[in-house]
């Protein structure tokens, strides 16, 4: 029997863009998810000639072994991203939606892609992503009121808060079945007046922000500030959404959020200026980690390299395209 397989990542954008695919193409599909650094799921994925993979809001770049793994075995793979992508493979098994811009992310795309169908959706999930203005102007057209996308943009902020942490059990709910709730709505408004664990995840996420908001940068200069945080629950927790709100309470610099893990690295989360929003995941990955333009991460930052991480981010020249962003060993990368 042919199989459905829908792979994503367990934040705001990732459960959207499947939602909105769903939605307009109902079928019962097998969902591969998990927390917000859980990249390369594909390689979690059984299947065979003949079935159908949709995937959404993943690096290619990560995943890119299981893929040629899945098309080779016969399965037909649609991918709709935005991150780094590397080479795109070209494959009469594949179809690809990738736009690298800044000003997009994956439930944009699918709500390109959909033609507007499931919009609302795609709103949640470009809030959940720090796509503020780009989702308010959107909103706005729609002719939706301010007291209606604000409740949109707090869904976004907790379905993106609540793929963070070290594990499961530091989240309030299992990303996959926060999806299986979000499936019974056509639209997010209803799902926020119907379902408790909307206004769990926003009561929750403000008290960590809260924590979160009284520490200090342990540095910072014109352009930029870092913040270390202690390897606690709430800090788990609160890493993408306390960088997020950095981002948009201070547009015209960059911040870095580091947290020490259980095995003595550290975990990295960084945001571009929202003014010049290309370089972070040029950044990330000169120290193991990825991203997209204006966001990215590194999973394991050796602890004696933080202060080589900081030199690195304090000379990073962030850019208002990506055609002027500068990688590591170009001639002139100060």
């Amino acid at each position: 029997m042919k199989k459905y397989i829908d792979v994503c990542n367990g934040d705001a954008d990732g459960l959207c863009a499947v939602l909105q695919w769903r939605l307009a193409a109902p079928q019962a599909a097998q969902l591969v998810t998990g927390l917000k650094r859980d990249i390369a799921l594909l390689k979690q994925v059984s299947a065979s000639v003949g079935d159908e993979v949709l995937v959404c809001d993943l690096s290619l770049r990560r995943n890119l072994p299981a893929l040629m793994s899945l098309l080779e075995r016969g399965v037909q793979v649609t991918y709709f991203d935005h991150h780094e992508a590397g080479d795109i493979p070209l494959h009469s098994r594949l179809e690809s939606h990738i736009d690298l811009a800044a000003g997009t992310c994956t439930s944009l795309l699918m709500d390109r892609y959909l033609k507007g169908e499931f919009r609302a959706w795609a709103l949640v999930g470009a809030y959940g992503d720090n796509l503020e203005r780009i989702a308010t102007g959107m909103a706005i057209r729609m002719g939706l009121s301010p007291a209606q996308y604000h409740r949109l943009q707090a869904l976004g902020e907790s379905l993106n808060y609540n793929a963070y942490g070290d594990s499961r059990q530091d989240l309030l709910i299992d990303p996959e079945q926060l999806y299986r709730l979000m499936l019974g709505y056509a639209d997010p408004m209803d799902f926020l007046r119907q379902e408790p664990v909307a206004q769990e995840l926003d009561l929750r996420r403000h008290n960590d922000l809260q924590q979160a908001r009284q520490m200090a940068p342990c540095w910072h200069n014109a352009s930029g500030a870092v913040y270390l945080l202690p390897d606690a629950p709430w800090s788990r927790r609160i890493i993408g959404s306390l960088g997020n709100s950095l981002a948009l309470a201070e547009p015209g610099l960059a911040h870095a959020l580091l947290k020490p893990t259980a095995n003595g690295d550290m975990l990295v989360s960084v945001r571009a200026p929202l003014t010049a929003p290309y370089g972070t995941a040029v950044l990330c990955r000169q120290f193991g980690g990825d991203g997209r333009a204006a966001a990215g991460g590194i999973d394991q930052l050796p602890a004696h390299k933080m202060e080589q991480f900081i030199l690195a981010f304090s000379a990073t020249q962030w850019c208002e395209h990506p055609a002027a962003v500068r990688r590591p060993g170009d001639r002139n990368n100060a």
